[in-house]
């Protein structure tokens, strides 16, 4: 009995200690006085998040209510405090003039247990600046150059396709899929070097493993626990990958480079750059460095161009005169060059550009940033001081809708990018793809992508709303990029 008594003494006393720990960290923001919500003492401020509300949908929350109070606010995202970034100058000076002090995201990744979770996106420190100068020359002008012609076949075969199922009457289409698809496709073979050919085999493997990517994360809770504690739960061994996408890419990319090292092949690709690298003697990249390069590629490539495609469709159907506008551009500079759409040729299309930026600033694939301080840094005012390890986040998606930077901000409007209002405003009031050192690497890429696809489809067809048209759009709140949970039904006819 005494034993017993015992043993319960110590488990009282260590759930004590347990429950002052965890109210001591969810009291950090409070202590230490700075605005904020009081946080659910295991959600943080995220309660009923991926039930009810999107990710971004709290930062919205506490960017309306504390904007003015000062640089940051405080923010538990689930049990860590982290801090909320208001002010563009501090933006700023996060992401790029004291770049060298927030290099990490401070996002999870696991390089023995999970290896194609340490990709570029992921890694840290000196083995990122190390990835990244070496991938850099990977997306250069000259090297988008190449694979222009690749992303325009794609879109051709595109075209086909839907010209198929719209007919001499017009139909209502499901766009989100067949936009899915056709990156897929191009991302299939701009970096394996592969014809995935979705567009005509929508159960083709790579569509599969894409949508499983997305549609079968692991448990809620895991997914939790992982990204508020990244350090701890890769200590853990935790993965966040599925065993049986991990196993679909990593087989992909081993016949892939088995077979072009065999047989001498060298093509203008993603693959052939990380081939060279992994022979190279001073670079050396191994395989599973080169499956989880190669991965992202495709992960990024792929959703992010396909949902910023279909969200742009959808405000082009809800806004016929803007995709008149953009029609005639199109028309006209294609009249200039033969008919045909060349790397030059697009960068003649001014409002192509001017709607697509629009479509980022009011869909935004990423809603926000993060960041990890990694010693303590002085904002000018002592209060505001953000300490070593606290996490960062960038509210872009609130920042792109707010009044003060974009006038009537649910209205779409291409012109807020014509090079004069752009001129007026603030750099760090339009980061759909970052900014500094971290800016996302693909930004050439997914620029020339979706804008090659937008151009065919606008030449061919006209979009419209229809009665199965979903407007607003819905997000689903299990993804932390803004991904619709409806199909994006539109009215399609035959130019």
């Amino acid at each position: 009995m005494e034993l017993l008594t015992y043993l319960i003494s110590i488990i009282f006393i260590l759930l004590s200690i347990f429950f002052y720990l965890v109210q001591r960290r969810m009291s950090y923001w409070k202590r230490r006085q700075i605005p904020h919500i009081e946080p659910n003492l295991f959600t943080g401020n995220f309660q009923d998040v991926t039930k009810t509300r999107h990710l971004v949908d709290p930062m919205r929350d506490l960017y309306t209510k504390f904007k003015n109070s000062g640089p940051f606010c405080g923010i538990y995202f689930f049990q860590n405090p982290s801090a909320l970034i208001f002010d563009l100058e501090l933006i700023k000076k996060i992401l790029v003039r004291d770049f060298n002090n927030f290099i990490d995201r401070g996002v999870f990744y696991n390089e023995k247990d999970d290896p194609i979770s340490a990709h570029l996106f992921s890694i840290e420190g000196a083995k990122w600046r190390s990835l990244r100068s070496k991938l850099s020359p990977t997306f250069s002008s000259g090297r988008m150059k190449f694979m222009f012609q690749t992303v325009v076949k794609n879109a051709q075969d595109f075209v086909k396709i839907l010209d198929e199922f719209v007919g001499e009457e017009g139909a209502v289409i499901e766009l989100k899929d067949l936009n899915a698809r056709f990156t897929t496709d191009v991302i299939g073979s701009c970096a394996f070097g592969l014809e995935v050919n979705s567009l005509k085999d929508p159960n083709a493997q790579f569509r599969i493993y894409g949508q499983k990517i997305f549609s079968e994360q692991r448990h809620g809770l895991i997914m939790m626990f992982v990204n508020s504690c990244p350090s701890l739960a890769r200590k853990l061994g935790m993965k966040v990958t599925n065993d049986d996408v991990e196993e679909f890419f990593m087989g992909v990319v081993k016949k892939t480079v088995e077979y072009r090292e065999k047989n001498n092949i060298k093509r203008n690709d993603f693959m052939n750059i990380l081939i060279d690298m992994k022979n190279d003697g001073q670079t050396g990249l191994t395989f599973e460095e080169i499956a989880a390069q190669t991965f992202v590629f495709y992960l990024a490539g792929f959703e992010t161009s396909s949902s910023t495609m279909s969200h742009a469709l959808m405000e082009l159907a809800q806004n016929t005169e803007i995709q008149d506008r953009l029609r005639a551009e199109v028309n006209e500079v294609l009249a200039k060059h033969n008919d045909e759409l060349t790397y030059d040729s697009l960068e003649e299309m001014p409002y192509m550009l001017q709607v697509f930026n629009e479509t980022l600033r009011r869909y935004p694939v990423l809603p926000f940033l993060q960041r990890m301080t990694i010693d303590d840094y002085s904002t000018g005012d002592p209060k505001y001081k953000i300490e070593k390890g606290t996490s960062i986040f960038i509210p872009v998606e609130p920042i792109h809708m707010d009044p003060e930077y974009y006038p009537n901000p649910e209205k779409f409007d291409p012109d807020r990018f014509t090079p004069e209002e752009i001129a007026k405003r603030d750099t760090a009031a339009y980061m759909p793809f970052g900014e500094g050192p971290r800016k996302c690497i693909g930004l050439r890429f997914g620029k020339m992508q979706v804008r090659i696809g937008l151009a065919h489809l606008i030449k061919n067809f006209k979009f419209s709303v229809c009665d199965r048209t979903q407007y607003p759009l819905r997000f689903d709140n299990k993804q932390l990029v803004l991904q619709t949970t409806d199909g994006i039904y539109l009215k399609v006819e035959r130019v």
